[in-house]
């Protein structure tokens, strides 16, 4: 088992930034696997911004949903993999199969894959759960996927952080 690096915290809290700084610990080549989808400029420049903070030593791989695929076919060929982000792999099945079940069962997935794995893993996920309730139901279902699925990886994640103001505090491992 190469074990599981789990970060979580809010939004622009300096999760991305800890996820490739303890990944370049391992040495490249590193693998990064993209979930986000570009689907407006404002999108597209973000992703830019972090493809080209990250540099050479990355291999990015793009995948929006066969996020155990992605990682499988990687594993053993590069010193560690990072995942950015787990939520919004989170959204896309939410979206693809319109329901929460399905993506939980995305999650346990993961989760068996990750003690067979020969590369260590690091994966970032957005906490959303500390705000207001959302008014509807669909930002509801994916608050609580989202809530659900971050509980279930960081009970199998070897490594826990949570980042708060741009500082880590390691909670497990």
């Amino acid at each position: 088992m190469a074990g599981t690096i789990f970060i979580t915290g809010g939004a622009r809290s300096g999760k991305s930034r800890l996820a490739e700084e303890l990944a370049l610990g391992y040495g490249a080549p590193l693998g990064y696997i993209a979930t986000g989808r570009a689907g407006d400029p404002e999108m597209a420049e973000r992703i830019a911004r972090h493809r080209a903070r990250r540099g050479a030593a990355w291999l990015t791989v793009e995948e929006e949903l066969d996020l155990a695929g992605a990682i499988t076919a990687r594993d053993g060929a590069v010193n560690a993999l990072l995942v950015d982000c787990v939520t919004l792999w989170l959204t896309n099945l939410l979206l693809h199969h319109g329901d929460a079940a399905p993506a939980l069962g995305e999650v346990a997935a993961l989760i068996a894959l990750m003690p067979r794995l020969s590369t260590p893993l690091i994966l970032v996920s957005n906490e959303v759960g500390m705000g207001i309730v959302p008014d509807n139901r669909l930002a509801r279902t994916f608050r609580d996927l989202a809530g659900e699925a971050n509980e279930m990886l960081a009970r199998a994640a070897d490594e826990v952080y949570v980042m708060f103001s741009g500082m880590p505090l390691k909670i497990k491992g």
